[in-house]
């Protein structure tokens, strides 16, 4: 059986690659194949979530155990096979590839070939150009900066968003609190 997943970036529009693998295949090759496709260095510490639906994360399968207790089982990705995780076309799955700014490429099983098999996983599409794979972090947080002040700026709350800073007094009751009384 092969898996084919489609991987998209927030940061770069018209990227998309498309990756087949087999489905026996590790999260390790997985990881291999999407670095290899983007040029990026396969050693660095990363990890996969898989995801609901709406992109929130459930599980993850990390490149190595970091050691932290918790309460959480610890997936690796060269021991966890793709098919015990994976079961229908429309996974989501997020590949955190920069843990420091929380970079990600945003993955999708797209389809699942019955009754064939792949040796090596392979690149079968290749648009546009990856984000970089590391970020200057003075630089990164300018960018976040920039971008809260875009958002604040084209929200455009004033106070009619709140209600008005005046009130008729008509429209409350004019019993007061030493009139009001209380059942024990």
């Amino acid at each position: 059986m092969i898996f084919k997943f489609r991987i998209v970036s927030d940061e770069v529009e018209n990227f998309k690659r498309e990756i087949q693998i087999d489905a026996t295949a590790t999260f390790l090759d997985l990881k291999k194949a999407i670095c290899a496709s983007v040029g990026y260095d396969a050693t660095q510490m990363s990890s996969f979530f898989l995801c609901d639906r709406n992109w929130e994360k459930e599980k993850e399968i990390t490149f190595e155990d970091m050691g932290v207790d918790d309460d959480n089982d610890v997936y690796l990705m060269d021991e966890s096979v793709l098919s015990d995780f994976i079961e229908d076309e429309g996974q989501k799955l997020l590949y955190v590839f920069d843990y420091l700014t929380e970079r990600m490429f945003f993955i999708e099983m797209t389809e699942l070939v019955t009754g064939r098999s792949l040796k090596d996983p392979f690149c079968s599409l290749s648009l546009g150009t990856p984000p970089p794979e590391f970020v200057d972090i003075d630089e990164f947080d300018a960018k976040i900066d920039e971008k809260q002040k875009a958002v604040a700026r084209d929200t455009d709350l004033d106070e009619d968003f709140y209600g008005s800073d005046s009130f008729n007094e008509d429209e409350f009751e004019s019993q007061g609190f030493d009139e009001m009384t209380f059942d024990d």
